[in-house]
């Protein structure tokens, strides 16, 4: 569930929103329309401005951001953190809408993925502060960062398959890399102390829930204790695998031999041999990757069920 971070909620009153809408992501320029009439609705006027490029809506939520009382991405996961990243240095609150495949973000704040309920929900919702991850090369992250099977499935999930198939292209990526089990090397650095293993998925997780909390990757992960939470999953064969998919659905991930939990404030992963990594389900590129807290950095707006 993810209503472990009740502290620091805060009501908003919201006037004026500026929407920033990727139009390549899965569904941002469909659900478009249909969010502008919805906040039409609770009488808030909205401006709303379509990304060009990668990398866009971190500059236009930096130029416009301080003349709204929240900002609101309408896109993927990358759009997202784009505007989370730059609203956060403004200190504006961001609402984000769920208009990608995944859409991790939305779905670990408890935001409803259909459109129309998701501004609704924002809109009457609660403000509060979150940690974020940051990267050595300053990209954040919000949900998680990870190499192993987290990462073999971004890069088997082509954007063409994702447009088509949506979550199912996840799934199915994600089933492959799991059967395959690549293990490797694994040196986690974790406030300064190393820590040795093989593993075939390493997380750095801020939210420990996936699907609405359908999924828990790790015990009592709280995306505003100002810490990271590393996962480590260790599978030797298929059956190995499948018992820590049957505990993650089931909620009981302590005591398992192949499972190992760590925390900390600043945690390195390094892999032998080099594997691809990914934060926020966009790939980075490869090993090694270092990952900073930074504690209460974003303002974001939730349901108000969401958070019950």
């Amino acid at each position: 569930m993810v209503a472990r971070f009740l502290p620091y909620l805060a009501l908003v009153t919201i006037r004026r929103a500026l929407v920033i809408a990727n139009p390549a992501s899965r569904r941002g320029s469909r659900a478009l329309p249909r969010a502008l009439r919805t906040f039409a609705e609770h009488d808030v006027t909205v401006d709303a401005v379509l990304t060009e490029r990668p990398g866009h809506a971190s500059t236009i939520t930096r130029e416009l951001a301080p003349l709204y009382d929240a900002v609101f991405s309408l896109g993927g996961d990358g759009t997202a953190m784009e505007v989370l990243e730059a609203a956060g240095r403004h200190g504006r609150p961001v609402g984000i809408l769920p208009g990608g495949t995944g859409n991790l973000v939305a779905r670990a704040l408890g935001t409803p993925l259909r459109i129309e309920r998701a501004v609704h929900a924002l809109l009457l919702g609660h403000e509060r502060r979150i940690d974020l991850g940051e990267l050595e090369d300053g990209r954040t992250f919000a949900f998680a960062a990870g190499v192993g099977i987290d990462a073999t499935m971004l890069e088997r999930a082509s954007p063409r398959f994702k447009r088509y198939a949506g979550v199912l292209a996840y799934v199915m990526a994600a089933t492959y890399a799991t059967v395959q089990l690549k293990r490797f090397e694994l040196r986690a650095t974790v406030d300064g102390v190393e820590h040795t293993f093989h593993a075939a998925e390493a997380m750095v997780l801020n939210f420990g829930t996936v699907l609405g909390g359908m999924l828990e990757l790790a015990p009592k992960v709280d995306p505003s204790d100002g810490w990271l939470d590393l996962c480590v999953y260790d599978p030797r064969t298929l059956g190995d695998a499948l018992g820590i998919g049957w505990r993650i659905w089931r909620h009981r991930l302590t005591g398992h031999a192949h499972m190992h939990f760590l925390r900390g404030k600043i945690i390195r992963l390094e892999t032998v041999p080099i594997r691809a990594a990914q934060a926020d389900g966009e790939l980075l590129g490869t090993t090694p990757i270092t990952c900073v807290v930074r504690p209460g950095a974003a303002r974001v707006l939730t349901s108000a069920a969401g958070l019950a």
